[in-house]
């Protein structure tokens, strides 16, 4: 499938400016996106961290960012703070300007807002990174605080990463939050806010959970191919990123890099796929991911 580069974007110079040097200076090169999110500390706690414990050290993936040439990483302020400074110049960021535990259910879930605009500037950052809950009983006030952190990123030049995550109770009743519908939803809605980046999940095809959407998807039989180029199609204007999700066996791994750009999307935000794994061993895979983008 087609996908939109950087000149066929409507965008603010700065904006431009700073997606250009994500694009083209950084990462493959090629005008595709490889990110490392380490963002899992706080959304997710201590426990990802055990299945190799030296990653519980930021400067594990900050290393692996840097040899493995990813176009960027994407972490809290705490982390960059204290972490960035070596490797500032060498690793572009993407500050992620709010966030959440994963103590409190996510039937109501929302992500209050931990650093600024501000912040993202004096540090250095490429982007602003952003966790919208579409679906969620609290996207009223999600929607007014991230549309607030938009115009300030835009003002000052800097463009946006949404992660658009489909969450809440109505979300489960209607096929959870990653069927097709919820993952097609919350890439269209994301667009629609404003996100220069959606990072988004590749949809799960389960087709009991599909038919408790609504019409007309309850009554489709997309195969993943199918309903990852649909929601790359609903973005829009916006360019993708597909999520790389738990650690997976790297063969696995890298069918699902190859199905999501095949689909159109810009590129992949792989991250516990890559530093869950010794250091060696991640490097290789982040090498191969690398490889495979420079073919689109």
């Amino acid at each position: 499938m087609p996908r939109f580069g950087l000149d066929d974007l409507s965008l603010p110079i700065g904006v431009r400016a700073h997606l250009r040097r994500l694009l083209f200076d950084k990462g493959p090169g090629n005008g595709t996106l490889l990110v490392l999110p380490i963002d899992q500390g706080l959304e997710h706690g201590p426990r990802d961290f055990f299945p190799n414990p030296p990653a519980k050290d930021p400067e594990f993936q900050f290393a692996l960012a840097d040899e493995g040439r990813f176009s960027a990483i994407a972490c809290h302020i705490g982390l960059a703070e204290k972490h960035l400074p070596r490797w500032a110049g060498r690793v572009p960021l993407i500050l992620k300007v709010n966030g959440k535990t994963e103590i409190p259910p996510d039937h109501d879930a929302f992500s209050p807002q931990t650093a600024s605009v501000e912040d993202a500037l004096r540090l250095g950052a490429d982007a602003v990174g952003y966790t919208l809950y579409v679906g969620s009983p609290s996207q009223d006030r999600d929607f007014v605080q991230f549309s607030r952190i938009r115009e300030e990123a835009h003002r000052f030049g800097l463009p946006v990463v949404v992660w658009s995550y489909p969450r809440g109770s109505a979300v489960a009743d209607k096929g959870g939050k990653d069927s097709f519908y919820a993952v097609d939803y919350a890439a269209r809605v994301a667009s629609e806010l404003g996100a220069d980046v959606i990072k988004i999940n590749l949809p799960k095809i389960d087709q009991a959970q599909l038919q408790k959407a609504p019409a007309p998807y309850s009554s489709l039989a997309p195969s993943l191919e199918e309903a990852a180029a649909q929601v790359v199609a609903s973005a829009g204007r916006s360019l993708v990123i597909f999520a790389g999700g738990e650690r997976g066996d790297a063969d696995a791994t890298l069918e699902k890099a190859k199905l999501a750009m095949d689909a159109g999307a810009t590129g992949l935000i792989f991250g516990r796929n890559i530093w869950q794994r010794p250091h060696d061993e991640g490097l290789a895979l982040a090498q191969a991911v690398r490889s495979l983008l420079k073919k689109y």
